[in-house]
């Protein structure tokens, strides 16, 4: 026990190390003006929108963390839609994992799809698929409308509530919870569960933080192994239960269905709530928007598109190029690294006239690409869309006198953008 005891403090002290390097060189290179360190740091992420600018007028940010960024909507496109870029390195292997490191700092969670390159995303996106089938999303939106007119109920009986705690994350989780089929969830456990998975996207912070994520981890498999075991023995007409078929025809393996899971878990939580709680700030904060939306809640996918234009959930993606190229007059090389920021291409005034102002009833002839492109693009999309359209669409219509009571408290990560907390009152 002591020699175990010893090893642990050992890997502890040598994990720390790594972060305490990792950042303060980061913020050492953000103070003399790096804009992708400034990402990663306060206080520049906390509105990373002027930096996204910066990047946009340089066409290709060089870094000296080691990834270049773009930021224009032409060239977020053409590096998400270009084959020869993958989220894996040319050889397959994951990026950012030193070979003599045991944790990955910034990919320190298996989550599927997001990190895997053709043909095992393919294959794995085509077992997926009917997950979000249209007739499925049909169940899915009633279970939406049920859940937040609940939601709302107990908002409007204490008069003043918190928008993120209160209705932007059970909404999602609960949804979650009926999509997988969990029996007599406890919500709170999921929830926390969706959190501490979703900080992994930002990579490791600390020891503990590295801890949190080992132990989330392992109860979230737990979970999920005993759920492939019930469904083998009862299936039913639900998620796991056809991930279950493709497991035993020997089309995927446990490890790849319990991250699929977690997959689902973190992206369907994080990304709906951080659109609810962005939607709302950007129509209360921009002069007529939420009024609009009272006077019309028919006009609810119209904010969802624009909110997913002008402060989308999830800020930014990274493409690993697999050979050679040029890239907007820059010599790429093999293995090369780039953040495609996503919210920078939505703010284009190339793109999107008039980009920094919300308007609700914008015409968008541009797509966004709050949902990524190419072969990575999210494959939870419909869903997400559904989701935040029934929230906003039911907050207008049951609470037309909706407005901040508090100081908003905004989440600190770079990829994912929402509010942490948001008190309201109606």
């Amino acid at each position: 026990m002591a020699l175990r005891s010893a090893s642990s403090l050992r890997a502890d002290l040598a994990l720390g190390g790594r972060i305490t390097a990792m950042r303060l060189g980061g913020l050492a290179l953000a103070l003399r003006g790096d804009p992708v360190a400034r990402l990663m740091h306060k206080p520049w992420r906390l509105d990373p929108y002027p930096t996204y600018a910066a990047v946009r007028g340089e066409g290709l940010a060089r870094s000296r963390v080691g990834l270049s960024a773009v930021g224009t909507h032409a060239l977020c496109e053409q590096v998400l839609r270009d084959r020869r870029f993958g989220v894996r390195l040319a050889d397959g292997r994951p990026p950012f994992a030193p070979e003599d490191a045991e944790t990955s700092l910034l990919e320190p969670v298996d989550l599927s799809l997001l990190g895997l390159d053709p043909p095992d995303h393919t294959r794995l996106r085509r077992l997926a698929q009917p997950t979000f089938a249209p007739r499925r999303l049909q169940q899915y939106r009633a279970v939406a409308e049920e859940v937040t007119a609940g939601l709302l109920d107990d908002a409007v009986a204490r008069g003043r509530f918190d928008l993120v705690s209160d209705l932007a994350a059970p909404l999602p989780i609960t949804v979650i919870a009926r999509l997988l089929a969990i029996p007599s969830v406890d919500a709170d456990r999921f929830a926390r569960w969706g959190r501490a998975l979703g900080t992994a996207l930002d990579g490791v912070r600390s020891v503990s933080h590295a801890h949190e994520l080992a132990r989330t981890t392992a109860e979230a498999r737990d979970l999920f192994t005993d759920l492939v075991d019930r469904r083998r023995a009862e299936p039913g007409d639900d998620v796991v239960s056809g991930l279950v078929g493709a497991l035993d025809a020997g089309q995927m393996s446990l490890d790849e269905l319990v991250s699929l899971a977690q997959l689902l878990l973190v992206a369907g939580f994080e990304t709906t709530t951080n659109l609810i709680g962005n939607a709302v700030r950007a129509m209360h904060t921009t002069p007529g928007q939420w009024e609009a939306l009272v006077a019309d809640p028919s006009l609810a996918p119209g904010a969802v598109e624009e909110t997913l234009r002008y402060d989308p959930p999830v800020q930014l993606t990274a493409r690993i190029a697999h050979e050679d190229l040029d890239l907007a007059g820059v010599r790429f090389r093999r293995n090369w690294g780039v953040l495609v920021l996503i919210a920078a291409a939505g703010r284009d005034p190339e793109a999107h006239p008039d980009p920094d102002r919300f308007d609700l009833r914008r015409e968008q002839t541009t797509p966004h690409l709050a949902f990524s492109g190419g072969a990575h693009y999210c494959l939870g999309a419909a869903l997400a869309r559904l989701e935040g359209e029934v929230a906003l669409r039911m907050l207008a219509e049951r609470l037309p006198r909706l407005r901040p009571a508090g100081r908003l408290v905004p989440k600190t990560a770079t990829i994912l953008r929402g509010p942490r907390t948001f008190p309201v009152a109606v």
